[in-house]
């Protein structure tokens, strides 16, 4: 094997440099600074959203959404167990209860078993859902589009409406998925709820080295959370607070990044299109693995991650142990947040797929800079495997 392919790292080929450069000479390279303001009117206008406010990171978009909804220590959070555990935590910040559930064939939260909770655990009266056992109000639904397959909305936000709960998209690996059917078709992932959060980590389709953004449909929304996230200043000059708030916004040169980075976002989206396709025809007879077809149904043909679903779990441990051996770093999908030691007292509905994924998914590398000859060295790889 040749030269080392990494997983997902940054592609930083742009005008990075050279934004990031004018903001230092500019001296605003903290939270306040023209970049950010222009980075957020950018990334809400490329979603077709009014406003956007940029955060620190996914996990503190996520957090900031439960706390301007109001969820707290007497609620419930329903939250799919197939995710990374920042999800979760946000929930954790709340003091709030999360309830964990399975994935469907896409990977993403499974809405059909949701309603299974409520019609079994769940009563509704006055306009409010509540768990019977334990006198909670399960206020919130938090969907992860995992790997950037879109869950489904359209029977998740049936629900919401019927039962009256708050929908938060987790759309921190979506950025670029548009829903290809049904009643939101047309729409981009982190557009359809009542607020949604994009994450622009290392390892994501854009980058601003770490930060995160969240959009609604009501303005109000996010200006509320734009003044959460500012220490909630009432009066600058004063320092009058009528609220406690966080240090969770996004500084200028960390927005200077997400410029150039969302100028060159359509070129990343093609050539991940482009890498899952010959991913797709060159594997498609290998006896190690399938790669899943994600996007048949839910979404159009983008992908956050690559997976290749591998016949058993013996496989998939012999499979990542071969390519990182061999200069491919690859890992497995993340262990399930409800066997995870800190969420193991938590209700979670049965999850055999979830189990299914994790036993047996090997994530390949799949960073918006890898060629076409990586790719067919990596598969020759997994070809000499089998």
């Amino acid at each position: 094997m040749g030269h080392f392919i990494p997983l997902s790292i940054p592609n930083l080929n742009g005008n990075e440099e050279k934004y990031v450069v004018e903001a230092v000479r500019s001296q605003w390279v903290s939270t306040a600074g023209g970049s950010i303001k222009e980075f957020e009117e950018k990334f809400g206008a490329y979603l077709g959203m009014d406003t956007a406010c940029a955060c620190q990171s996914g996990s503190a978009g996520l957090h900031l959404c439960l706390r301007h909804f109001g969820v707290g220590p007497e609620d419930i959070v329903l939250v799919p167990t197939l995710t990374f555990v920042a999800t979760v935590n946000a929930v954790m910040y709340q003091s709030a209860t999360p309830v964990f559930f399975d994935c469907d064939e896409h990977l993403c939260m499974d809405a059909k078993q949701i309603q299974t909770y409520i019609d079994a655990r769940c009563t509704f009266a006055q306009g409010a859902l509540t768990e019977t056992e334990s006198g909670k109000t399960v206020k919130a639904i938090v969907p992860v589009h995992v790997f950037g397959d879109l869950c489904d909305m359209d029977a998740i936000m049936d629900i919401a409406e019927k039962y009256h709960l708050v929908v938060i998209e987790d759309a921190t690996e979506a950025l670029g998925s548009v829903v290809s059917h049904g009643r939101y078709a047309g729409k981009q992932a982190g557009t359809i709820a009542h607020a949604s959060v994009f994450s622009f980590n290392g390892n994501k389709i854009i980058t601003t080295g770490g930060g995160g953004m969240v959009v609604s449909n009501d303005p109000a929304t996010v200006e509320h959370i734009r003044y959460l996230s500012q220490q909630a200043k009432d009066d600058v000059m004063y320092f009058v607070h009528e609220e406690y708030g966080y240090n969770y916004r996004m500084t200028n040169l960390q927005a200077a990044l997400g410029l150039a980075q969302l100028e060159q976002l359509e070129g990343f989206l093609e050539t991940k299109r482009k890498n899952y396709a010959l991913y797709q025809s060159l594997l498609k007879d290998d006896p190690t693995g399938t790669i899943l077809p994600f996007g048949a149904e839910q979404a159009n043909d983008w992908f956050y991650s690559f997976c290749l679903h591998t016949p058993s779990a013996e496989k998939r441990d012999a499979l990542l142990q071969y390519l990182n051996q061999n200069q491919v770093q690859v890992r497995p999908i993340w262990k399930l947040n409800h066997l995870q030691t800190p969420f193991r007292g938590y209700f979670a509905m049965p999850t055999p797929k979830a189990e299914d994924f994790y036993a047996r998914i090997v994530n390949l590398p799949c960073s918006t800079n890898l060629s076409e000859e990586d790719v067919r060295a990596v598969c020759t790889l997994i070809g000499a495997f089998a």
